[in-house]
């Protein structure tokens, strides 16, 4: 059985300094931060500008993990409990998803919901309860 350590400091924070980032971007840049659209973007970039604020962004994210390092003394854990073929599976099941959701999780949930787009909480309802019925599936069904 997998069990979900629950950490409610560390992901306050971590909510916090997601939407510090969205804020930011939205007042520097104009821009709605949803990490799909932004690496999309990144790959096909409109301009040398738009292409540089993708980078930066982007650097940011990788960086985070050295940046919590450098402030406590110890890299974060990371435990994957499945296979490498079941992470490109969830990888593309998830790519699909932000394809026909017209944006992902951070897009919709966090930068969406707090314009009360109501797209993006028609959107969050709906990821929100299919990840519900999948752990509950994964973990009481089937036996994960």
């Amino acid at each position: 059985m997998i069990e979900t350590a629950f950490t409610p400091w560390a992901s306050l924070w971590g909510g916090v300094l997601i939407g510090f980032a969205a804020t930011l971007l939205m007042l520097t840049v104009g821009r709605v931060m949803g990490a799909t659209g932004v690496l999309a973007g990144m790959l096909w970039p409109s301009s040398g500008q738009d292409f540089a604020w993708r980078a930066a962004l982007l650097a940011g994210m990788v960086a985070g993990p050295f940046v919590a390092f450098a402030l406590t003394g110890k890299m974060p854990t990371l435990e994957v409990p499945v296979s490498p073929l079941l992470l490109v599976i969830g990888g593309l099941i998830v790519g699909m998803g932000v394809t026909f959701g017209s944006g992902c999780t951070s897009g919709h949930g966090v930068c969406g919901m707090a314009r009360l787009s109501s797209r993006s909480i028609v959107a969050t309802l709906t990821f929100m309860s299919t990840t519900f019925a999948t752990v509950y599936l994964v973990r009481h069904v089937i036996g994960g």
